[in-house]
Order: C-alpha cells, then sequence, then structure tokens
C-alpha cells in the first residue's frame, strides 16, 4: 500500500499563483500579517530552512526569517487543489483511495512492483495538478505513512517488515506516527526511549501507564504493525468545531458572551448540514499568557439551539473560575450518531 503525502501543499499552491515567489521563503498562515495573532499553517522548504515549521507563531516566524513573504490562508482555492489531486488517485487503475486531508491518503492497489506505480502516480498528480507529492511503500498503513518521511521531497521510499529495524529501531519514539511528545515524555519516564525499546517493552508496564487498549496499541505500533488495508469508506464527522484567537484579548464578561454566541451561531450552521444535532458542548479556551484547557458536557436532549449551546459553554468557562483575558475561544458541538453508527 501508498501513502502519497503533497510537498509543502499550501505553500506549492501559492507558487502557482504567485511564481515569482519560487525560491524565496514562504509561509502560509493566518491573515498573512506576521503582527497579528496567528501560527503557519505551511512554509516553504526554502522557509524552513531557517527553523520555521507548521503551528510557530507568526511572529516567532517573522523573527527566524524578516525576509520571509507571508501569505494569507486561501482555504477554498486549497480545497479546490486537494480535490483535483484526489480525483487523479482515484482515477489510476485498481486505486482504492482513503483520504486523511487535504494533502494525503492512503492508495491501496495491487501491483508486482509498487516502486514503479508511485512513479506512475507522481507523474499523473503532476501532470494533472503541477504539484509535486512524496510515496511511502509499506505492507501496514503504519510503515507506509512513515516511510513517506524518509522520501520526501518528491521521492519514494520502501517500509516493510524486512528493514523495519534497521530503518526505525534506533529513532525516538517520537519518530513514530501518533507519538507526539506528550506521550514520548510519558514512554521515556519508563525508560522507552527508542522504537526498538517500545517493541520489545513489557506489554504489562504499558497497560499500567495506558491503559488495557493503549498499552498493546503503543507496542504494535513500535513494530510497525497495524491495518494491512486501504479503507474508502467516506469519512463522516463526529463534530464540528470553531475556534477564533482574538488579536486583542477579551476582558469583560459581555466581550466573551459575544464572543461565544457567534461561535455557537457558525457551529450550528455546520451541523444543520450534516443533519445530526449537537449532543455534547466542547469548549475550549486559552488565557494569557498561553494556558489552554478543553471541557465537556453532554446535553439533556440534542439540540439545534445556538443559545442553548452557547450558554453550556459559558457555563463551562464560568465553573473555570478563571478571570485571566482570553486569548482564544473554540466551540465545539459533538453530533449525534448516524443511523447504523460511524
Amino acid at each position: 500500500m501508498l501513502h502519497v503525502d503533497m510537498d509543502q501543499f499550501l505553500a506549492a499552491v501559492e507558487l502557482l499563483r504567485r511564481p515569482e515567489l519560487r525560491g524565496k521563503p514562504v509561509v502560509v498562515g493566518g491573515r498573512g500579517d506576521p503582527t497579528e495573532r496567528a501560527v503557519v499553517s505551511t512554509a516553504s522548504y526554502e522557509a524552513r530552512e531557517f527553523g520555521i515549521r507548521s503551528g510557530m507563531p507568526l511572529r516567532i516566524a517573522a523573527r527566524k526569517c524578516p525576509d520571509a513573504v507571508f501569505l494569507p490562508v486561501d482555504f477554498p482555492v486549497y480545497e479546490a487543489a486537494s480535490a483535483q489531486v484526489m480525483a487523479t488517485l482515484r482515477a489510476h487503475p485498481g486505486a482504492v483511495v482513503e483520504v486523511l486531508g487535504w494533502d494525503e491518503a492512503f492508495v491501496g492497489i495491487e501491483t508486482e512492483d509498487p516502486v514503479a506505480t508511485a512513479h506512475a502516480l507522481q507523474a499523473e498528480v503532476l501532470a494533472a495538478t503541477d504539484l509535486h507529492c512524496s510515496i511511502g511503500i509499506g505492507d501496514t498503513l503504519v510503515r507506509a505513512k512513515i516511510a513517506t518521511e524518509f522520501g520526501k521531497p518528491q521521492g519514494t521510499f520502501v517500509l516493510t517488515e524486512d528493514n523495519w529495524v534497521e530503518v526505525m529501531g534506533e529513532r525516538p519514539t517520537t519518530a513514530l506516527w501518533g507519538v507526539g511528545p506528550r506521550i514520548g515524555a510519558r514512554l521515556e519516564s519508563l525508560g522507552i526511549r527508542t522504537v526498538a525499546e517500545l517493541a520489545s517493552a513489557a506489554v504489562d508496564e504499558l497497560v499500567g501507564e495506558f491503559g488495557p487498549n493503549t498499552g498493546p496499541y503503543f507496542r504494535d505500533l513500535g513494530r510497525g504493525h497495524g491495518r494491512h488495508h486501504v479503507d474508502d469508506t467516506p469519512w463522516v464527522p463526529r463534530a464540528h468545531g470553531r475556534e477564533t484567537t482574538y488579536q486583542r484579548d477579551l476582558e469583560t464578561p459581555e466581550e466573551v458572551d459575544a464572543a461565544v454566541r457567534e461561535l455557537a451561531r457558525r457551529v450550528v450552521e455546520d451541523i444543520e448540514r450534516e443533519g445530526r444535532a449537537c449532543a455534547r458542548v466542547h469548549l475550549k479556551v486559552r488565557f494569557k499568557p498561553f494556558f489552554t484547557t478543553t471541557r465537556i458536557r453532554k446535553l439533556a436532549e440534542p439540540t439545534y439551539d445556538a443559545d442553548m449551546i452557547a450558554d453550556t459553554a459559558l457555563d463551562l468557562l464560568a465553573a473555570l473560575d478563571d478571570d485571566r483575558p482570553i486569548r482564544l475561544l473554540g466551540v465545539r458541538a459533538e453530533m449525534v450518531p448516524p443511523e447504523g453508527g460511524y
């Protein structure tokens, strides 16, 4: 199976519109203004050489590279480019495509020469979109996904049971798909620092730290195990959420109330399009200087009532009993399941 990942996707799409920026450090994020509160969505490879990464505040990116070109996020353009990429992958004979996001997908296909098939897909995507991609080839989805990073940019890489230990064994556990810094730190507290150590860890120890399901899952992850087939079943969202980072901190109850109600109104528009009511309300809040927390409450009855959703979110906020200024607010509506379940 193959994992297709578009190279510097948002930046690459922007460069198609602005070819004069090729070779320059380009940063896409927020409204394209590094003096505002926003984060990097994508940085071109030239910008990454200065240490700029996705999720970094634009202000820090500007300090790292004062000469970078900052561009605003343009969702409709990226969605259109993504749709064209995915349509191209699906058009390849025998391909089964499982979309992971705008810029990546698993492709299942029966082939005696997966490397040649990967090269053919790269050529087809480039011809259709003028965009480059990297492709990981693996005998599980986990291995294919991780392999892509070794093929970037514009290349391919094969990662299977045969070379898993050689390639991944001495790498830190955070090199695994789904293991971030926090999980990596918890593993390190158990004396597990590398992928090989995780693969050979005692399952009882992992269960004690992470629970009966997640513990064994992490050991399997360390061995590169996982799903062996691509599933093209259409993705059904469980929730819709909206969040805003405010350019000026919210300091008064009136400001907070208005902001939460606006977010709730927009969320209700989203779930109405799904035709599934809100069953649980999620609140995300980031207080000054940078303390973030989330809270969830199940509703007595599912609803499309924006005021009820807003009132619930405000109750969750009040229960935090924290009067510090607010930098960010998010409201998320977890919907009732579709008929037949997910």
